[in-house]
């Protein structure tokens, strides 16, 4: 069956997790583009400079093929993928989790990092609704301004997403169309005359 959405969070979350001193602080946050992550991790090494470990999990798109995990010094696969599994199994896409750990003298050994990063992950996503929002395809429109009124009824009519416009006498508008609609959208929006179509990158894919 063709998924037509997917699921994900609109805002930043935060929740910690002690165990034998050592705190875990989870950041959920939603991305759009792997430079996002990079640069909220990039700003939390620098809030928690005295943190030993930022250990992180994210995934993009829906195809499943978009992820990455990172353990920053844990041993292997007790901290990123434990983090992933908790994104995996709300079946999360288009956001990431960092967790900031402190050091509090005891070892934990490989099932205590592996459950503590888990359940870090876990209590910031039970913080934060999770949000159903349509898988886009986008195109970008050019058309001249008398169109205006024809193009704007047919965005209305099967759910578009304006992601981006410049209205003067040619006008660009960038459009997210819903899976769901495409088709029958494309076929009004052809019949337009005067209306160009350039298919543009996948938003939300």
């Amino acid at each position: 069956m063709t998924p037509y959405y997917y699921n994900t969070i609109l805002k930043e979350s935060v929740a910690e997790f002690k165990d034998r001193g050592s705190r875990f602080l989870a950041y959920a946050f939603p991305i759009n583009a792997v430079d996002e992550f990079k640069k909220r991790l990039k700003e939390l090494r620098e809030e928690h400079p005295k943190a030993v470990h930022h250990c992180f999990a994210y995934r993009l798109g829906t195809d499943g093929n978009d992820f990455r995990w990172g353990d920053d010094g844990e041993p292997s696969g007790t901290a990123g993928r434990p983090i992933l599994g908790q994104l995996d199994s709300k079946a999360l896409t288009n956001l990431a989790v960092i967790v900031v750990r402190y050091f509090g003298g005891a070892l934990l050994g490989s099932r205590g990092l592996i459950n503590a990063y888990k359940t870090a992950s876990s209590l910031v996503l039970q913080t934060i609704p999770v949000v159903q929002k349509a898988i886009e395809i986008n195109w970008l429109l050019k058309f001249d301004y008398t169109r205006m009124n024809e193009v704007m009824r047919i965005v209305k009519k099967f759910n578009c997403i304006i992601h981006k416009q410049d209205l003067q006498l040619f006008c660009e508008m960038e459009i997210g169309i819903p899976k769901a609609n495409h088709e029958l959208c494309i076929i009004r929006f052809k019949d337009l005359a005067g209306v160009e179509m350039v298919k543009t990158k996948l938003h939300g894919s």
